[in-house]
């Protein structure tokens, strides 16, 4: 590398021990701040930057790729990577990188945070003292569902959907799962099953998958019809595998009984009824939230970037 710090672009402020080292490092093309940066702004750091930071949120598409004429590598701030144009990243021969592993813990922990809300009536309960409302304890107050016993299938058997599984046998639950791929490795009490068996099986279904074309609104109607009555949704993976509107159909319906939803369709907007569905509970894109873990996050995505600039293989290369 030259003795010249490199032009780095972020396009969100990240945890003060991250841009410590992005500040001893690397000259920066912008001061990122907390909101989504301008359409202008976005493009001017992508056109100056030899290297950049960006996050699940920022669609990076061909045409402002074809812009980037010094950016060696985008470090994107994320396991998944839906949000670029990876084909249009190799024929500009731009370096893409993720930042897996270090943020399983942290989502599998939230979905079963959710999972338990969802279960229990947690916000119901927290809003009932809140708004001073509660006239004591009494034998049919907020009853909820089981967790305990029960059985979870788990949509997407990779890192995060395995850790949520290891949590649940805590819970001497029934573990189900649906997967393309057989690992032999997983225990044999954690049985493989079609989509539409694992839908109809299972107390509770939690998704862990990739967001791509055979996953977009892979739950949808006719999927939602096949899960019990009283069971509940977990949603931690992408937006979009949802069903948006169906899911609104389906709790309002009866059809469902509950979710825990902490990703939607079009972030940040959500569907105007499901604030207003006292079954759901509804977190705003917290998987990765922990200090730890988004500490851990930046710093990958600048291990990838140094990797780079100085000529080695990207640890973390996704094209």
């Amino acid at each position: 590398m030259s003795t010249t710090r490199p032009l780095l672009y972020v396009s969100r402020l990240m945890p003060h021990a991250v841009m410590a080292l992005i500040e001893e490092r690397f000259r920066l093309v912008q001061d990122p701040t907390e909101t989504s940066p301008t359409p202008a702004a976005f493009r001017e750091g992508f056109a100056r930057a030899e290297a950049a930071i960006c996050t699940l949120t920022d669609i990076v598409d061909g045409d402002l790729l074809s812009s980037a004429a010094h950016l060696k590598i985008l470090a994107n701030f994320a396991v998944g990577y839906n949000n670029i144009d990876l084909d249009a990243a190799r024929r500009y021969q731009i370096v893409v990188t993720n930042t897996p592993d270090v943020l399983t813990d942290a989502t599998a922990d939230l979905a079963w945070a959710l999972l338990l809300a969802a279960a229990r009536r947690v916000i119901e309960g927290d809003t009932l003292i809140r708004s001073n409302r509660w006239t004591g304890w009494t034998p049919t107050q907020l009853l909820g569902s089981e967790v305990s016993g029960k059985t979870l299938g788990i949509i997407g058997m990779g890192r995060i959907g395995h850790a949520v599984a290891q949590r649940a046998e805590g819970f001497h639950m029934v573990i189900r799962y649906y997967n393309h791929r057989v690992n032999p490795a997983l225990p044999e009490a954690w049985a493989r099953r079609s989509l539409d068996a694992l839908l109809q099986e299972s107390d509770f279904v939690t998704l862990h998958v990739p967001l791509n074309s055979e996953t977009r609104h892979l739950i949808g109607t006719r999927e939602l019809s096949l899960m019990r009555p009283a069971a509940i949704l977990i949603n931690t993976s992408r937006g979009a595998v949802v069903d948006e509107a169906a899911l609104v159909h389906a709790l309002q319906s009866g059809t469902i009984s509950g979710a825990g939803l902490d990703v939607y369709e079009e972030e940040p907007m959500v569907h105007p009824v499901l604030p207003s569905l006292k079954q759901v509970v509804l977190l705003p894109h917290l998987g990765s939230a922990t200090m730890q873990t988004r500490v851990q996050m930046g710093l990958i995505c600048l291990q990838n970037i140094q990797a780079v600039l100085e000529g080695r293989p990207a640890p973390n290369r996704v094209a």
